[in-house]
């Protein structure tokens, strides 16, 4: 009877144990086991692929998607495989947040490649509360405040940066004596109005003239009233902040009417979709160029068209965008390296915090996290359209220097 109770005792304690690892490897924090144990780390991507910046949205989604199956195809990061779970929300902030819910507590993810300002800024909160690495499309200032956004990170010089390095390089390049005049061009969304006070700001502060702000729709199909305003302020420049669709009808309206203004394009609304939209009325049109264009001279341009050969494609089927989703990638890859073992949102963070000065194979500006600081880069260069290209006017700078 003694034997038979030993045995029991022995048998139940192992049931015990087994209980218990498998209860260890169930809810949030044991998800790093589970995706250690499978060999795989799970991050998410909420899209713009069929809303109001869908036509810059697509190509992004297309490079962070490509980066992820290159990399998987050379192991993966520290020899896990990467699984991207994502979806299209439509630019609506509603279905961006019962996406990240999805994405976070069932999905289980680590990080996520989020997207559009207004949404990103309405998660901002949850995003800290739930500890969750978020690398987003938007380069909203609003999102560096490190004590509201600590697990936010720019890979790019933000809107407002950016408006002021276009700024400085006016501001270095007149020549006639009176204060240039400048308006800003922008679609009423909060991506939209972003960086405009900002710019305002430092315009004012810098010897210009305000004289006009142009709102519109993002998928705005005339701008003829806005174009005759700015004609009729005489505005020498006008800084543009929305997207390719956007920047290409007010160029062509801007022509359409004879607007003799100098059009200034941040990120979103300088790539070769607005060449290939607004035709001859993009000659001369200068873009602030946070990443590179397809075939560049940078390391990781040898990877993609690797990525492009082996899947029967070339670099005349990309433009910038897709650049820039590649870049977003490899910056949150280069997090979770250096995370090691800890594949917590904590720990992720801590990893992308120890970036210095790092270079995402040369397609943008090097960047420096710390536990102060989540602006990765101040640096942008200037590139003016000519004979149908985008031809660079500078090197990398930011509106310090």
């Amino acid at each position: 009877m003694r034997l038979f109770r030993r045995l029991l005792t022995v048998v139940l304690t192992a049931c015990m144990v087994v209980l218990l690892a498998a209860a260890a490897g169930c809810g949030g924090g044991g998800q790093e086991t589970a995706s250690q144990a499978q060999g795989t780390v799970k991050i998410g991507g909420i899209f713009d692929i069929t809303g109001g910046t869908g036509d810059v949205g697509t190509p992004y989604m297309e490079g962070a998607r490509a980066c992820v199956d290159f990399l998987n195809s050379k192991g993966g990061i520290n020899g896990r495989q990467i699984d991207l779970v994502w979806q299209d929300y439509a630019y609506d902030i509603k279905r961006a947040k019962e996406i990240y819910d999805k994405l976070v507590q069932q999905e289980k993810v680590v990080a996520i490649l989020g997207w559009g300002t207004g949404d990103t800024e309405a998660l901002k909160s949850i995003i800290a509360r739930d500890k969750i690495p978020y690398i987003s499309g938007s380069y909203s200032e609003g999102l560096l405040d490190i004590n509201q956004c600590p697990y936010n990170f720019l890979i790019a010089a933000s809107y407002s940066d950016q408006a002021r390095a276009a700024l400085k390089w006016i501001r270095d390049n007149w020549k006639e004596n009176r204060k240039p005049r400048v308006a800003f061009v922008y679609n009423n969304t909060p991506f939209g109005s972003s960086p405009i006070e900002d710019a305002k700001k430092f315009a004012r502060e810098n010897g210009f003239e305000v004289v006009a702000d142009e709102v519109m729709e993002l998928k705005v199909l005339d701008a003829t009233t806005q174009m005759l305003d700015l004609k009729q302020k005489r505005a020498d420049f006008a800084i543009i902040q929305g997207t390719s669709n956007l920047a290409a009808t007010t160029l062509k309206d801007a022509k359409k009417n004879g607007v003799p203004t100098r059009f200034i394009g941040l990120n979103w609304a300088a790539d070769e979709k607005v060449i290939q939209l607004a035709g001859e009325a993009a000659e001369g049109y200068i873009g602030v160029i946070p990443f590179c264009f397809p075939g560049e001279d940078a390391p990781a341009m040898a990877d993609i068209e690797a990525w492009l050969a082996q899947n029967n494609k070339s670099l005349q089927d990309i433009n910038q965008k897709f650049v820039q989703g590649w870049m977003s990638v490899l910056v949150l890859a280069e997090g979770i390296k250096n995370a090691g073992d800890n594949l917590t949102g904590e720990g992720i963070k801590q990893g992308l915090e120890q970036l210095n000065n790092f270079s995402p194979g040369g397609l943008g500006a090097p960047i420096t996290f710390s536990a102060s600081s989540h602006r990765g880069t101040e640096q942008v260069r200037l590139a003016e359209v000519k004979d149908g290209k985008f031809v660079y006017l500078t090197d990398w700078f930011s509106y310090k220097q």
